[in-house]
């Protein structure tokens, strides 16, 4: 059986996800503006300083999509 590079891609992306290292991340697929407004978002409501945020992976998808993720601390909630 061949793997597509999507499905090598996904594989990859879903063992960046995991892990018990007490962060907590979410994944957005949207237009190039729409993402750094999220990301920007992001940064803004959970700040650097007390949640240890920030932009673990961003690509850009062949359609021109952002595929990123976001992650921050969950014991500062």
């Amino acid at each position: 059986m061949a793997f597509r590079p999507r499905d090598l891609a996904s594989r990859m992306a879903n063992r960046r996800r995991r892990g018990d290292d007490g962060f907590l991340r979410e994944t957005f697929t949207l237009p190039r503006e729409a993402a750094r407004s999220r990301a920007r978002d992001f940064l803004k409501r959970y700040p650097k300083e007390a949640y240890m945020s920030s932009v673990e992976h961003w690509r850009e998808l062949p359609d021109g999509a952002i595929e990123f993720t976001m992650r921050r601390l969950a014991s500062a909630d």
